[in-house]
């Protein structure tokens, strides 16, 4: 009588038994490790080239809607930004080709206040000379990384950054460092111009505003001349404008070239030797820099070769 009663019980545990192994005590197949993400800190910046986490947008800050007391707005009258808003100021920079009291083109920011360059400075390899006292009474123009720089009348590749002694950022025009000066105060101020003799303004290409063409050569720390081109672009139009078609030369020696007799303006970033005809024949004439119009110096239209070195 026991045996029959005992054999459905011992079947009904077994059944539950199984029941549980199914549910709960087979251990799971092991899964994967997840990889957590991780980010590589992102290389610095070349010196005197536009960081890849900086935007370059064509336009005004205007133009692109950017908010009120922000960028170059957030310190509107000059001076240095005080540190409640220097995060801020630092959002975005404008650049823009214009014209400042006699400087004609003078590169001004979102405030319209006029922007300079130092002697002292270099920019091959870009370098700034300026800090402590000098960095308060010639604000570098900075930016954030993840900050933008607006350009209107200035070539994208003559845009960049090159980083300060204290980690910030500077903004580079064809190399050269740029600041703005404390005292102008007000659109269209060029008070800093020629202060030292080392300080003037700055153009679309990194030239000294206001300065002929024959003696834009940069005196260095040893107080030679800044060495020869090796590079020049040549512009359609005057006052190295974008509306119009450009070309480059590049090298050593004689370059003829491509489109002879058509440049109104030059971009070059030391000294080089401009001729009228092909192979470098007819008349010459040595630059040291940037010309804004090159019928100042009877070369109108007239350009066919250039000799580096």
């Amino acid at each position: 009588m026991m045996r029959k009663h005992l054999a459905p019980f011992v079947a009904l545990l077994a059944v539950g038994i199984a029941t549980l192994t199914a549910c709960g005590s087979t251990p799971e197949a092991p899964q994967p490790a997840r990889a957590e993400a991780t980010t590589s800190p992102a290389a610095p910046p070349a010196a005197g080239a536009a960081a890849d986490d900086l935007a370059l947008l064509p336009g005004t800050a205007k133009s692109n809607n950017s908010p009120a007391g922000t960028g170059d707005w957030a310190v509107p009258s000059g001076g240095v930004a005080p540190e409640a808003v220097r995060q801020t100021a630092q959002k975005w920079v404008q650049l823009t080709a214009s014209r400042a009291g006699d400087l004609n083109p003078v590169v001004v920011n979102g405030a319209g206040l006029t922007l300079y360059r130092f002697d002292k400075d270099s920019n091959n390899p870009p370098t700034s000379n300026c800090s402590g006292d000098c960095a308060v009474t010639w604000p570098p123009v900075t930016v954030t990384p993840g900050g933008k720089i607006f350009i209107a009348g200035i070539k994208k590749a003559a845009v960049g950054t090159v980083r300060r002694a204290d980690g910030t950022r500077q903004v580079t025009i064809n190399g050269w460092p740029v600041y703005r000066f404390a005292k102008d105060t007000k659109r269209g101020d060029t008070l800093g111009q020629g202060v030292g003799g080392t300080w003037f303004g700055v153009t679309p290409t990194g030239g000294k505003a206001g300065v002929p063409a024959d003696d834009q050569s940069t005196p260095d720390a040893g107080g030679s001349t800044a060495p020869p081109a090796t590079s020049v672009v040549l512009f359609d139009d005057a006052n190295f404008s974008d509306n119009g078609a450009s070309q480059g030369a590049a090298g050593s020696g004689c370059q003829n070239l491509s489109r002879p007799g058509v440049a109104s303006s030059v971009a070059a970033p030391g000294s080089l030797k401009l001729w009228t005809g092909p192979d470098c024949t007819g008349r010459s004439k040595v630059i040291n820099g940037d010309v804004a119009d090159l019928a100042t110096i009877g070369f109108d239209d007239a350009v066919a070769s250039v000799r580096f070195n």
